[in-house]
């Protein structure tokens, strides 16, 4: 499961509460079952699960932190403590994140099934980039992934802390009176979590009647899925990059980067002038510069920012060739001599590749603009599902 980690502080206010957990059944399906106990630096104790879902009474039971002041978007601001009654199911994401745009389907229908049966959700949304704390950026990704939830910024980190949250995504289910119930980090565990909405909107009203919970739309998402290890996620600034040129990084200087003969798996290289930023890298020099890497994976994303003007060519090969139907991303296009290139409009994530075979591969972009910024490459995997039995 790929997660994202961002410690950003802890909160000073909250308490060290006793561990101490009564798990109590449902009346659903499945189990429950207890597998350990998370403790945050800040004191927080929250219970996990990897498999199954459950319902928790804490010694003392642990009350929602409130949601702190930030722009909002599809709602005017809401307050937890005005909520009370209602399920609330409380989403930390980032708009340039692919676990959490992996996560949105899900999220989105559920809001859809169980709105109007009292399930409030609501995205905050924590940037991991300064051109991600800009509203207007936010915005337009909540219009592009269409989704129809409130979502709040969270620029400060307040929220995060005082949730003692630490990844992207992370879900907090909120009972009707404002317990945090559950809570699951990454992606998966999808029907575990529907059922746990399923659970609490039971306790507001008995006598609702669900429908299944929501079968996987994809193959990794199937529960018991082997997966294979892939690239981790690799950062392209000074701060959290790796770098495999001698020249390494400059903090805030212009560089000229020349390949070395051999390259390691895992690690980016640069060729030509690039300037080195605390969050990304930007092409500053004449002529071709290029970004290549060689990775393992089944698909590869890559957060862009155009700099100074939008419109961007960027080209992309793999194994030195042009991409094909068979392995480009969504966002790749085609110009009039075959050869595959992104078009860099806005600061978001840009999916390259979609390969059909999970492999090794050297993955090569090439720009002549002095605006392309790269921040970060993430990578997906591919599962292998076990055989249904029955």
């Amino acid at each position: 499961m790929a997660t994202k980690e961002k410690v950003v502080g802890v909160n000073s206010d909250l308490n060290l509460w006793d561990p101490a957990v009564i798990i109590r059944k449902t009346g659903l399906k499945k189990e429950r079952k207890l597998i350990g106990i998370q403790i945050f630096s800040s004191g927080l104790v929250l219970p996990f699960v990897l498999f199954g879902s459950f319902q928790i009474e804490m010694k003392p039971k642990i009350f929602a932190p409130e949601i702190s002041p930030g722009e909002w978007i599809n709602s005017e601001p809401l307050k937890l403590k005005d909520l009370r009654g209602k399920v609330v199911l409380i989403d930390f994401w980032e708009y340039t994140c692919i676990n959490c745009i992996r996560t949105l389907p899900y999220v989105k229908a559920w809001h859809k099934r169980y709105n109007d049966q009292g399930l409030v959700i609501i995205g905050i949304h924590a940037p991991e980039f300064q051109f991600s704390r800009e509203g207007e950026n936010v915005i337009a990704a909540v219009k592009k992934f269409d989704i129809p939830y409130p979502v709040v910024l969270d620029n400060q980190y307040r929220t995060w802390r005082a949730f003692a949250n630490r990844y992207w995504p992370t879900k907090y289910l909120i009972d009707k009176d404002g317990v945090i119930r559950y809570s699951h980090f990454g992606e998966g565990n999808y029907e575990e979590t529907e059922e746990a909405i399923q659970g609490l909107l039971k306790e507001l009203n008995p006598d609702l009647d669900f429908a299944e919970p929501m079968s996987p739309i994809r193959p990794t998402d199937i529960p018991g899925a082997v997966c294979y290890r892939v690239t981790p996620e690799l950062y392209l600034g000074y701060q959290r990059g790796r770098i495999g040129n001698r020249e390494g990084f400059r903090p805030g200087k212009l560089v000229g980067y020349s390949p070395p003969a051999k390259r390691e798996e895992d690690i980016f290289y640069l060729q030509g002038k690039w300037l080195n930023g605390a969050e990304s890298i930007r092409y500053s020099g004449e002529g071709k510069g290029s970004l290549s890497l060689r990775y393992t994976a089944a698909e590869v994303n890559l957060v862009i920012k155009p700099e100074g003007e939008n419109g961007i060519k960027v080209f992309i090969t793999q194994d030195g060739q042009p991409l094909s139907d068979k392995n480009k991303g969504d966002d790749v296009l085609y110009d009039s001599e075959g050869k595959s290139y992104l078009m860099i409009d806005e600061p978001r994530m840009y999916r390259l590749l979609k390969n059909n075979n999970f492999g090794t591969y050297d993955l090569e972009l090439t720009s002549e603009s002095k605006g392309f910024s790269a921040y970060a490459f993430t990578f997906v995997t591919a599962c292998v599902v076990p055989e249904n039995k029955n």
